[in-house]
């Protein structure tokens, strides 16, 4: 379609607040049309900024509004292309000066509607980051600072790419906007020269913020604000593309993720960029319903206003349009947390602009499209207001102005004359704005239950005697409630137990309103009771004996992000020494242990964590209680025989608990090896052998780890994985256990050995045991029989653990057990050091012994199996059925996987074991019934 002039769609025009300005201008434009005069005097009149921009580029000015603006636009960009770096600077700002000034113009005009605006002035931001990116990348390759690239790679910025953040990446740039970018190198492309590219990428990084951003005789370009880079205030400007996913899939927290929703590829390697975005999608999209993100939002919301003192009444002076009540930040969170909690499952919902989200929750049902339309007017009239107050002076303010005077001023620019009119419509604006985004989830009026049985009714009848339902308030939160969780409760596969779980809660709570009153307002609790009563047994359970675990929950702290090894095993340890006797001491391990072993189920159950993280949280929990109870058991033990002779001894995990992924009913594989240094005994109040101490200092901790308490077990130990098995000592010396390994050991043992990790002890003594582990690996690596004896010990293991029926996710061919055995063989065939089954595999490809494809297969089949796996272990520990686990349980597995439905699910799951039945087949040289 041929677009029209300028002149001819112009629709409204700015008043002259000074109207000296105004006509100064009028003057200087006298031979252009009236109506075109008219609007240059009026924002002459309003913008002293504008005004010296019109006085700057005048000539160009009016050759641009002869035409269509689009092409005067196109055409500034266009001409940017062939400068060289030297000029760059120079052109940019001159670029910048025409696209301020004739986008300045089409918006004051009612030429172009806001995403026009906002999309011509992202537009002439990513055309500067790119440029200078590729400009600065071909002058470090040009000095030879690029390992291994040539000239043609500046096209694509030599594998480096800058994410366009926030405004910036959704292409909503406001009109004095600073652009937030993120900039990344793809470290594969290096190798081990990865270290010296990212000298060099850092070098570009800050050369290219400088070249936008400072302030010269000619302007600036977009100040850049680097800051939303992972762990920015350790972080370099510029990292990896591994290393910043790492980050994210270890410590990435909420706002991140709302970061991430309009993070886009504006400059270098755009093709790169989307690889990275792609394997953000877990963590930025949850499978699951991910309520916990309103509640981060909403923190974060209060958070900014208590930090600007944006509290209290909304009042025109000082308002601040973009964090104030009312403003433009609540309807883009009110979008983005609607967006994080159902995008994970609706990939339409993942729009990045904040009109386009909304329409995208409309058309699925999450907002009403009264809502949405209400929500997008307000928006697009609070962003006019928002750049007519930048556009005074250019700066980045979102305040209006704190004189009546400067409110004036911001009317005018409106085009409004009528300054009492133009208060009250803005106030209202605010004041309607403020009412959609608080008032949503308004409760509404309580609503008829469903029809129950006479043993539910009777149970139901009984909650009227409980301290929690004795207050009037709390009877009356609890009306509303009580409908909506029986309805729910009812779904799961035996009601009756699902409502003596929930009742035993509700009983055991002292007083209601709080709570009650907290599920009205958060949906996220009503659905957390339903889900554990209805779908997990063994959470139902603990939780109605262990109501008081919800004061985390309400208190927030519940909901955190995950805390890591470290942090649990300092807050354990704290608590431990706490307490003087040593049973109360494993009893209080005991009660700690299992609310954090509860949190995680919690977490996996609602989808805010998947079966991947939910496997190492556990592992972290379980790292966290060896290392922390090692010491209570080692100084009980000294008090009575005296300090270990020699280093003492370290805890070695194998298995799972080794590679860093446990389920939720995993018990742990255990080694203690020791090194006495020469010495006999031990000196201390009943000294004892060598020998006889470690080996009843093994069998205290593994007491103190299974022994039931008060508080229950701790963990299953199992440490038949130590030398010889159940007919070696239960620990071992540093010198006898690498004889072993060289001497004796079988090949199972040095696959077992593969994923050996050291949890507690002597530093220096674990240094030694991975230093002796390394050297068993190196030592056996590629053996003539390795093949042999992996391919017969499969066999074996088939024959003992066949599969328990067609829901099997661990044992026999082509599962779980069987990827993971192959996975310990590519390792032990290369000697690499690898202990997680993906790091294996990839180990086996560096080196040849598995194909690309063969990797892909096992991965697939590895990640749908540990997802069954995992979920199965959550819901009970029995044999799959999904005809018994309800259909809570089905839905969560369901989804977990990523399945349409249980059909889908079995066929996956068949496909997926044959498959990888094929490959594994393949590499050992046999052919394996899958069944």
């Amino acid at each position: 379609m041929t677009q029209t002039h300028f002149a001819a769609r112009l629709t409204r025009s700015p008043i002259a607040f000074d109207p000296e300005a105004g006509a100064d201008a009028a003057a200087n434009f006298a031979d252009l049309a009236p109506e075109l005069r008219g609007l240059l005097a009026g924002t002459a009149g309003c913008s002293p900024y504008l005004k010296g921009l019109m006085g700057r580029e005048a000539e160009w000015l009016r050759a641009a509004l002869a035409g269509a603006p689009e092409a005067a636009i196109e055409a500034v960009l266009e001409g940017l292309d062939e400068v060289p770096l030297d000029g760059l600077g120079s052109a940019l700002r001159q670029a910048k000066r025409r696209v301020a000034l004739l986008t300045g113009l089409a918006d004051l005009g009612g030429v172009w509607p806001l995403e026009t605006v906002t999309g011509a002035l992202s537009a002439l931001a990513d055309r500067a980051v790119d440029l200078s990116l590729r400009r600065l990348v071909a002058d470090e390759i040009r000095r030879g600072k690029l390992p291994g690239q040539r000239p043609e790679d500046a096209e694509t910025a030599a594998g480096m790419v800058v994410l366009a953040m926030g405004k910036g990446g959704a292409g909503e740039l406001n009109y004095s906007s600073d652009i937030d970018l993120v900039c990344l190198f793809d470290q594969d492309r290096y190798g081990e020269d990865w270290q010296e590219a990212r000298m060099g990428f850092i070098r570009v990084t800050r050369k290219m913020a400088a070249l936008l951003s400072d302030i010269t005789a000619e302007g600036y370009v977009f100040r850049t604000d680097l800051r939303l880079r992972p762990d920015a205030a350790v972080t370099p400007v510029c990292i990896s593309m591994a290393a910043a996913e790492a980050y994210y899939e270890a410590q990435g927290r909420t706002w991140e993720r709302a970061a991430y929703i309009k993070a886009r590829p504006a400059g270098g390697d755009l093709a790169a960029g989307e690889r990275f975005l792609k394997a953000l999608v877990p963590f930025v999209w949850r499978k699951h319903l991910d309520f916990a993100a309103i509640q981060d939002a909403h923190d974060m919301r209060l958070r900014i206003r208590d930090h600007r003192g944006l509290h209290g009444p909304i009042s025109i002076e000082g308002h601040n349009m973009k964090l104030g009540p009312g403003g433009i930040r609540e309807i883009e969170f009110f979008t983005q947390t609607r967006q994080l909690i159902a995008g994970g499952r609706d990939p339409s919902l993942r729009d990045r602009t904040t009109v386009g989200g909304l329409a995208a929750l409309a058309a699925a049902g999450w907002v009403p499209g009264a809502v949405t339309e209400e929500l997008t007017a307000l928006y697009r009239a609070h962003r006019e207001i928002e750049h007519r107050l930048q556009m005074v002076a250019d700066a980045q303010t979102h305040d209006m102005p704190n004189s009546a005077e400067g409110v004036a001023r911001i009317a005018a620019f409106c085009g409004e004359g009528d300054v009492a009119a133009f208060r009250a419509a803005l106030k209202a604006r605010l004041e309607r704005t403020e009412a959609l985004t608080e008032g949503f989830f308004a409760p509404g009026a309580a609503e008829e239950g469903p029809e129950l049985s006479d043993s539910a009714r009777e149970i139901v009848d009984g909650w009227r005697a409980y301290p929690a339902l004795r207050s009037e308030r709390a009877v009356r939160i609890f009306k509303r409630l009580r409908p909506t969780l029986l309805r729910a409760l009812q779904k799961a596969a035996n009601p009756d137990e699902a409502l003596l779980a929930f009742d035993g809660f509700l009983k055991g709570l002292p007083a209601g309103v709080q709570l009650f009153a907290l599920f009205d307002a958060n949906p996220v609790l009503v659905d957390l009771i339903v889900d554990i009563a209805g779908t997990t047994p063994a959470l139902a359970r603990y939780l109605s004996r262990n109501a008081g675990v919800l004061d985390a929950v309400i208190g927030g702290s519940f909901w955190a992000p995950w805390p890591g090894t470290a942090e649990l095993r300092a807050n354990l340890t704290a608590t431990l020494a706490e307490v003087a006797d040593y049973e109360a001491k494993l009893d209080t391990a005991r009660r700690w242990m299992k609310e954090w072993h509860f949190r995680i189920g919690v977490h996996h159950l609602r989808g805010l964590i998947d079966a991947f993280e939910a496997g190492k949280s556990y592992a972290d929990l379980a790292d966290a209680i060896v290392g922390a109870i090692w010491p209570v058991v080692s100084a009980e033990f000294t008090r009575k025989h005296g300090p270990a002779p020699g280093r003492g001894a370290v805890v070695l995990g194998m298995g799972s608990l080794g590679a860093g992924r446990l389920n939720a009913g995993s018990d742990l594989d255990l080694i203690v090896i020791y090194d006495a240094q020469g010495a006999e005994t031990s000196e201390g109040p009943k000294p004892l052998a060598t020998r006889p101490y470690f080996a009843r200092l093994t069998q205290a901790m593994v007491t103190a780890l299974t022994a039931q308490m008060p508080e229950g077990r701790l963990y299953e130990v199992d440490m038949r994985l130590r030398p010889s098995g159940r007919q070696g000592p239960v620990a071992t010396s540093l010198t006898s256990f690498r004889n072993y390994q060289m001497d004796e050991a079988w090949t199972w043992e040095h696959l077992a050995l593969t994923r050996a990790r050291v949890l507690a002890g002597d530093p220096n003594l674990a240094a030694d045991l991975e230093a002796v582990r390394r050297e068993v690996l190196a030592a056996k690596a590629g053996g003539d029989g390795v093949l042999a004896d992996v391919a017969e010990m499969r066999k074996r293991l088939q024959s003992a653990k066949p599969p328990s029926g067609s829901w099997e996710a661990k044992n026999g061919a082509g599962r779980l057990m069987d990827i993971e055995l192959l996975a310990q063989t590519a390792c032990l065939r290369v000697a690499d050091p690898a202990r997680r089954v993906e790091q294996q595999l990839r180990a086996g490809v560096k080196r040849g012994f598995l194909s690309v494809s063969d990797e892909q297969v096992l991965l697939d089949a590895y990640r749908l199996l540990w997802r069954l796996q995992a979920g199965t272990r959550l819901l009970t520990d029995r044999t799959l059925d999904l005809d018994t686990v309800g259909e809570g349980g089905r839905a969560f597995l369901v989804r977990e996987t990523g399945a349409a439905d249980g059909a889908d699910l079995s066929a996956r799951l068949e496909a997926a074991v044959a498959a990888a039945t094929a490959v594994i087949d393949a590499r050992l040289g046999e052919t394996t019934d899958a069944a």
